[in-house]
């Protein structure tokens, strides 16, 4: 038993020693800001429907880390605008042919959505950090046909718009937090 509890001292002590520490993501945020607001992100898109997407992923990153304040409780704003969004097919099969004969035509295998959401944490009026976050998604065509389904590849669009929301905002508070 002793030499078990020896081992846990030693990993113990090594832990202390590499930099980790047990502290909340928001104790990082600048100018002694505690809780942030998030209002609605405006759409500068033509597509409806994402200022609630990224406000919903930036809130759900705010509340993670402790920082989501309730109405009027707040030190601070974030401010966003989804500035893009875009989809587009990124990798198109080659044709097979066997001898002379084509067997299967080029296919699309894939698409990519992309996205770019500035934001903006003011406190009192005043701007304390400010970034623009920007990153893509793949996503699947869909199986029903060579071009896949119409419904199966915007739910799969739609899909990747989630995962990439998240990302970007868990990317833009740590951005903001860090104010870099």
């Amino acid at each position: 038993m002793s030499r078990l509890s020896a081992v846990g001292w030693v990993f113990l002590l090594s832990g202390l020693g590499c930099g980790y520490r047990f502290t909340s993501r928001s104790a990082g945020l600048p100018e002694g800001v505690h809780s942030v607001c998030a209002p609605v992100f405006r759409n500068d898109t033509s597509e409806p429907g994402l200022e609630l997407l990224f406000t919903q992923a930036f809130r759900q990153e705010l509340g993670r880390t402790g920082a989501l304040g309730g109405t009027g409780a707040c030190d601070a704003s974030v401010e966003g605008v989804v500035v893009s969004v875009s989809s587009a097919p990124t990798i198109v099969t080659e044709p097979v042919y066997q001898g002379n004969t084509l067997v299967a035509g080029s296919q699309l295998a894939s698409y990519r959505a992309s996205a770019a959401v500035l934001l903006r944490l003011s406190k009192d009026g005043q701007v304390l950090s400010e970034t623009t976050v920007s990153g893509n998604e793949d996503f699947l065509p869909g199986t029903a046909s060579a071009s896949g389904d119409v419904l199966e590849v915007e739910a799969n669009r739609q899909a990747a718009l989630h995962r990439l929301a998240e990302t970007l905002m868990r990317e833009g508070f740590d951005r903001l937090a860090s104010n870099w």
